[in-house]
């Protein structure tokens, strides 16, 4: 069961305080925004749905903020953290400020794109404040490694959130926006302002929710053979599929092809496809196991 400790949250004045202390400055290298907000984590917690059961990952917990917030709700979680100071106090800060969760909380210091285990029990959510320059490789990422993670909810700059939440004809529709659609049901699910951040970015943050798929898409070809599909086609995204493909294909006409019986106009562009077009794409590849197996059904 969940536990509040009166003034456990980081507000402005004690982040600023603790990161003097630790001799902390925000790097952009890092994209390092902290929310210096209670009200805006315990937003994001809410929004998340964290539940007294789940098990949260979080991604990039900087001094605390968030962390805190979800130790409140969640049964457990387990922040991944790349940077060594940040690292080292954070253990030192949710025993200070919330010492009855403590047992509750484990710190991996590591980049988030080379963890592909966790310790304690698998988890079932991911709520983050993610940098902005890896936010998207870092989602698929731990979509990807850890299929238990039901339900995710990350904080990024709008115009990802954006990408990450269009359906397919929207102009900001892209590589971004299938891949993640290829896990999970992907939504647009708040705005954060500018304010809530120490230092202030220079851009407006989203919420995006995502929730896994019930049931993977339907489709003998593989995640990576899929994904070179999506790839190809939104290199050369203003190009028709015929021609974006030629390189996947090995021609034109071999694209042309592969379209043609995954039931795909040739002439329609990547940004008008579901996932599950691309998948059929796919398995048509010629000379494909995919196809082959789709020939001998």
């Amino acid at each position: 069961m969940s536990t509040t400790e009166p003034d456990a949250l980081l507000g402005p004045a004690d982040i600023r305080e603790l990161a003097e202390a630790l001799g902390v400055r925000p790097t952009k290298q890092r994209g390092q925004n902290f929310v210096i907000d209670g009200n805006t984590v315990r937003k994001i917690v809410r929004t998340a749905a964290v539940r007294a059961d789940d098990v949260v990952v979080e991604i990039g917990p900087g001094l605390g903020s968030l962390t805190l917030a979800l130790l409140e709700a969640a049964d457990r979680v387990t922040a991944v953290e790349i940077d060594d100071v940040l690292a080292g106090a954070l253990p030192a800060t949710i025993e200070a400020r919330m010492p009855s969760r403590a047992d509750r909380f484990a710190l991996v210091h590591s980049d988030a794109m080379r963890v592909t285990e966790l310790p304690g029990p698998p988890p079932t959510a991911l709520v983050a404040n993610l940098p902005y320059n890896v936010a998207v490789p870092v989602l698929l990422h731990m979509l990807e490694h850890f299929p238990t993670i039901e339900r995710t909810l990350v904080m990024v700059q709008a115009e990802v959130a954006d990408r990450l939440a269009a359906g397919p004809g929207n102009k900001v529709y892209g590589v971004p926006s299938v891949k993640a659609n290829w896990y999970a049901d992907v939504k647009r699910a708040g705005a954060i302002g500018r304010s809530v951040f120490w230092p202030a970015p220079n851009v407006d943050s989203g919420l995006v929710a995502l929730v896994r798929r019930a049931e993977p898409v339907k489709t003998t070809a593989s995640r990576l053979e899929v994904f070179a599909v999506v790839d190809a086609a939104f290199a050369q995204r203003r190009k028709t599929l015929r021609a974006a493909l030629a390189g996947w294909a090995g021609s034109a006409p071999a694209a042309e092809a592969a379209l043609v019986a995954a039931g795909v106009s040739p002439q329609a562009r990547g940004e008008s496809l579901t996932v599950e077009e691309f998948a059929r794409i796919a398995e048509s590849k010629p000379g494909s196991k995919a196809e082959s197996k789709g020939a001998g059904a």
